[in-house]
Parts: structure tokens; sequence; C-alpha cells
């Protein structure tokens, strides 16, 4: 580029050349220059929510007689620009950046007063008509512009979520159903324990995920409370009064989400709680997702020499050097997400307790692994469904076979003969290999008939009435 390309702005620290083009202007430059951390824009998400807020403050500043018709109309249309995806490749700053956000809120600024003062016949980087400052952060600091802008993007991305894990909680009972009449072997410290329905596992599975839709729900409801109005450390300190009364509900009509002024402004402003709690709720997710995979993986081991109780779709081969081999290769992106998240949780909580006294620095590194645990489990959820669960099949006489060749069985009959007799029944059967129904008969201790009864596959799979004759010993 030549001399010829440039504009020259300048600041505190000093002048700089400005690609004469660019729409962001000197401090967005700095930022981009000091902070290449990811390599990663912004999440467009938060971009859109920046424009949301100074639209909405262009108009609580116009009614408050703050701002001319002309200024505010022009910050609009500009906002309303970058809303409907425009100028996006003009945010330049880092999503991880040091200013507690400051950078991303000039570069909003500075883009929106650079293309307002072109709507009203100026030039770029020549702010006489609209000033980045003056005018586009009227009332705002960047301590209550950046916190609710990641509230925002977080508020618009989770729903998305929501709705896949509502598709996955789908899934999972609609396979509770297809294998409620499967019989399988139930395993408590990977040793055989009691029968089980392969329906009843998928019910659990499908529990524990609307458990945790719930509890999603719950804690980013709390992301709605903002702190707008805060200005600086909470004080209100250069916010008008009409402005600060009317902020919160501009934003809420603008972005379409409804939002909350928060009591304590100071405490919004200081403590971030509400992010690690919202982390929190993915991390149980995460956790809950990761603990069925593990389960689909080791049902499906094998397929010779392992459990083989049920069949995972084949997505693609599964070693460059062994023919024929599949691996669960979705149950094991799905941890490996789970995984990612579980690490960007322990990063939100260091970065909540890492804040000092007025304001917390940190809120760039919460929302850049908020927002990326929010992305990823919504799109692992949605592999995990379309490309396993959905998918699914159970070998039900495998299962069936495992059943009746496991030692486990003797817990049905311990009501019957006791638990003494019934151990040493067990640890016959496992001494000798015979089965667990032979050794009864051949002992004498229940007829064909009695153990017919008991060890009914469906009855030892809920409750059932005890024996009473022990009663009489």
């Amino acid at each position: 580029m030549g001399s010829n390309d440039f504009r020259i702005e300048s600041d505190s620290v000093g002048e700089k050349n400005v690609p004469k083009e660019a729409y962001y202007g000197l401090q967005s430059l700095r930022a981009a220059e000091n902070f290449y951390i990811t390599g990663k824009g912004m999440y467009k998400e938060q971009i859109i929510a920046l424009a949301e807020i100074k639209k909405a403050a262009a108009m609580a500043n116009n009614k408050a007689g703050l701002l001319t018709d002309e200024v505010a109309e022009a910050i609009i249309k500009a906002s309303d620009e970058i809303i409907e995806g425009e100028l996006h490749d003009e945010f330049i700053c880092d999503p991880i950046q040091g200013g507690a956000g400051t950078s991303a809120n000039m570069n909003a600024n500075e883009i929106i007063a650079n293309r307002a003062n072109e709507i009203l016949g100026g030039e770029l980087g020549v702010y006489d008509r609209v000033h980045p400052n003056d005018h586009v952060n009227m009332g705002q600091s960047t301590n209550d512009v950046f916190p609710t802008s990641g509230k925002l993007a977080t508020l618009k991305l989770i729903p998305k979520t929501l709705e896949e894990l509502e598709k996955l909680y789908e899934s999972l009972m609609k396979k509770s159903h297809e294998f409620d009449s499967v019989i399988k072997m139930g395993r408590t410290q990977m040793q055989d324990a009691v029968p089980i329905r392969l329906g009843q596992e998928f019910h659990a599975y499908a529990s524990v995920i609307k458990r945790d839709i719930e509890r999603i729900k719950v804690a980013f409801e709390a992301l709605r409370i903002v702190n707008m109005g805060a200005s600086a450390i909470g004080t209100g300190i250069n916010v008008d009064t009409t402005y600060f009364k009317d902020i919160v509900p501009m934003i809420s009509k603008v972005s379409g989400i409804e939002l909350k002024q928060a009591e304590d402004l100071i405490d919004a402003t200081q403590n971030l709680d509400g992010f690690v709690h919202a982390s929190s709720s993915l991390k149980t997710l995460s956790v809950n997702l990761s603990k069925i995979s593990n389960d689909l993986r080791l049902m499906s081991s094998g397929p010779r020499t392992g459990f083989a109780e049920i069949n995972l779709p084949a997505k693609q081969n599964g070693s460059s050097i062994m023919p024929g081999k599949i691996n669960p290769v979705i149950p094991e992106v799905m941890s490996q997400v789970a995984f990612n998240v579980i690490g960007n949780d322990m990063t939100i909580t260091m970065a909540a307790e890492g804040g000092q006294l007025e304001l917390n620095a940190f809120e760039p590194v919460i929302f850049y692994n908020l927002f990326e645990s929010i992305v990823t489990l919504t799109n692992g959820v949605k592999t995990f469904r379309e490309n396993c669960i959905d998918g699914i099949t159970a070998n039900r006489e495998r299962a069936k076979q495992l059943v009746h060749n496991s030692v486990g069985i003797i817990t049905a009959i311990v009501p019957h003969v006791g638990y003494k007799a019934s151990a040493k029944i067990a640890d016959k059967a496992i001494m000798t290999g015979e089965s667990v129904r032979n050794l009864v008969i051949k002992e004498g201790l229940l007829t064909e008939k009695e153990l017919n009864e008991i060890l009914d596959e469906f009855a030892m799979t809920k409750p059932g009435i005890a024996a009473k004759h022990l009663l009489n010993e």
C-alpha cells in the first residue's frame, strides 16, 4: 500500500496510519496488533449484540434530548446495517483481548461512527459529525456494554442448544420404547449385577438429559439481568437519568430478548457468577453426555469379543491397517466435546475468580470459552443424535444369552433360599462354569417350576413380592 492508501488518526498514545477505506479506527487497529491471540474473529452474535446496544443507546439518548435526530438516526442506520450482517469484517479485534473488552467496544464505536459520518456526507476517520466516544458511546462504558453484549450473545446462542437437547431427549425416549422388551445384564463396577431391560437404560439416559435441559434453562435465565446504566463501576457516572431508565427496555425492544436492569449495579459490574452458573450447567450436561457415550461404547464393544449387546451405526472405516474394523466414532467425538467444555468451564471459573475490586477484566476469555462450549455442544449433540442414537439396534439374542449365562441372576433367588445358600451357589457356578439354574435344581433348593417363576426375565426387572416361606424357617 502507498501513502495515499492510508489516513492518519491520533489518540493519547500517538499517531498511526489506518487503511483509508477502513470503517474501524485507530483504537481497533492497535488492539488487532496487540492481541493476535486466537487468530479468530468475534462471534457474529456478539457483533450483532454490540450493534443492538449502540442502536438502543442512540434511541435512549435521543429521547433524553442528548442526541439530535440527525445524529441519532445516522447511528441507528449504521447499527442496523451491522445487525443485518454488513460490516462484520471490520470487527478486527481478537476475541481474547486485554482491557476488559474496551477494544471490542471501541471497534463497534469506531465502525458505527465512521459509517454514520459517511451517511451524513462526511469522510471516514473525520469524526466531526459523529464521534465514537462522544456520540456512539454516550452514557456508556465498556464495563456495562461489553458484559451486556456477552449476555445477549449467549441468550441468542443457547436456544439452538436446547432445541437439539429436546430432540435428543425424544430420540432416547423412542429408543426406550423400542428396546423395552430387550432383556440384558445390568452391571455395577463393570461386573455382572442383575438383569435390566435395555429400554430402561435408555429411559434413564432420557431422564438425565431432560434434567439437564431444565438445569440449563434456569441457569441461563439469570443472564437476562444486565448492568446497562452502570457506566464504569456501577455508580452511573455521566449517565442521564432518562437514559438510565430507558436503556434496558430499549435494548430489549431492539434485540427481541427480554432483559432486566440489575437492582445492584455495582454488584452486577464486578461479579460474574452468572456466567459461572451457566457454564457449570453445560459442564454437568457434558459429564452426562460423556457417561452415556462411555456406556454405548461398552455395550457395542467387540463385536465378537466384547459385550456386543447393541450395534452402533457404521459411519466410517475404523483403521488404516485392520480391514473391516469399525470404531464408535460418534460417541468418541461426543466425549471429546464434553472434555473441551469441562476445560472451558475451568477457564471460566478461574476468570470469574480472578476479578479485583470494582471490575473483572477477564470477561473476553469467559465469553470466548462460553460461546465455544455452547456452539460445540449444539453441534456435538446434533451429530450424536443423527449419526448414533437414531440408528442404534439391539442384539436381542446375544443380550439374552449373557443374562442366562450370568451368575448375577442368583440375586433373584436370595429371597427364596437365603443369602448364605445363594452365595454358595454363586461361588460354585463361578468355579465350575455350570449355570445357576442347574445348580439350584441339583442342590434341591427349588423346583424347576419355582425357578421358572422366580427367574422370569421381566419379573427380574421390576419390583415384586419377595418369598414369604423364609419367615417360617
